[in-house]
C-alpha cells in the first residue's frame, strides 16, 4: 500500500504508512494495514474517503522559499504555506523536507514519494548547505561548529563551517550538515553562542539554488534529479 500511495503522488512511503496507521486509507471499504497488498484498478482504494486517482507523471521542482512561509501542504492556523507559491505547477505536489518559517532558500517539491524519501531521510546522506548571518562571532564559536555536539539529547555529526565575511562580531558563515534535523542550524549556533539573524539554504547535495529569484520556482533537469537520487554528490563548500 505504501508503494501504491507513493506512486500516485499521495505522500512518501514513510508518510503513506502514517496515513494508513491513522486509518485514513481504505481498500474495498475496509481500513488498510501497512504492507498490505492491493492492485490499483482492481481494488477500490480511497484516502480520506476520496478514490485514489491515476498515477501522475513525476514532477520535481525547486523553489526559492521566502521568509514568512511554512513548509506544509496546509495550516490550520491560516499561515501562508509554500504551496501557494507553486499553484501554477499544474499538479499536486508536497514539500521534500522542511525549512522553518523564518528561513529561506532552496526547497524541493515533488509528487514522487520515493524521490522525497531518498532526498529527505538522513540515511540518504545528502549534504545540505546554508548561508547564515549571525551575531556573537568568535573564532572559538567557528571551531565549535566544526565539532560534533549534542542537540536535544541527540548526538549531531560535525558540521563543515567556514567564515565568509566578518564585521566586528557580525559574521556570514557557510555551514554544511548531513542530518537536517528540526531547526538544527539555529540550535547548533545557539550552543556555540551565535545568534542567527538570517538563514538561507543554498544547496542540497550537488543541486545549487543559483540565481533563482525569491518566491520563484523551476523544474529540475533530468541530470539534477539523478544527482539527488544517485551518487553524484559533489558540491564543495
Amino acid at each position: 500500500m505504501q508503494k501504491i500511495l507513493s506512486a500516485h503522488g499521495v505522500a512518501s512511503r514513510r508518510e503513506a504508512e502514517r496515513l494508513i496507521r491513522d486509518g485514513r486509507v481504505t481498500v474495498n471499504g475496509n481500513p488498510a494495514t501497512p504492507g498490505q497488498s492491493a492492485q490499483y484498478g482492481y481494488d477500490e482504494i480511497a484516502v480520506d474517503g476520496a478514490p485514489l486517482g491515476p498515477a501522475e507523471e513525476p514532477v520535481y521542482i525547486m523553489l526559492n522559499k521566502p521568509r514568512g512561509y511554512i513548509t506544509t501542504v496546509s495550516d490550520d492556523r491560516g499561515r501562508p504555506t509554500v504551496m501557494s507559491l507553486v499553484t501554477d505547477a499544474g499538479v499536486k505536489l508536497y514539500p521534500v523536507g522542511r525549512l522553518d518559517m523564518d528561513s529561506e532558500g532552496l526547497l524541493l517539491l515533488t509528487n514522487d514519494g520515493d524521490f522525497a524519501e531518498a532526498v529527505a531521510h538522513p540515511s540518504g546522506g545528502k549534504v545540505k548547505t546554508y548561508e547564515v548571518t549571525a551575531r556573537g562571532y568568535t573564532a572559538s564559536a567557528l571551531a565549535a561548529l566544526n565539532r560534533p555536539m549534542v542537540i536535544d539529547t541527540r548526538s549531531i555529526r560535525a558540521a563543515s563551517a567556514e567564515l565568509m565575511e566578518r564585521a566586528g562580531d557580525a559574521a556570514k558563515l557557510r555551514i554544511a550538515i548531513h542530518e537536517g534535523r528540526n531547526r538544527q542550524i539555529r540550535k547548533m549556533c545557539a550552543v556555540c553562542g551565535l545568534k542567527v539573524q538570517s538563514l538561507k539554504r543554498v544547496a542540497i547535495g550537488a543541486l545549487v539554488l543559483g540565481l533563482l529569484e525569491t518566491g520563484q520556482w523551476r523544474r529540475l533537469t533530468e541530470d539534477e534529479v539523478l544527482s539527488l537520487t544517485g551518487t553524484r554528490d559533489s558540491y564543495d563548500i
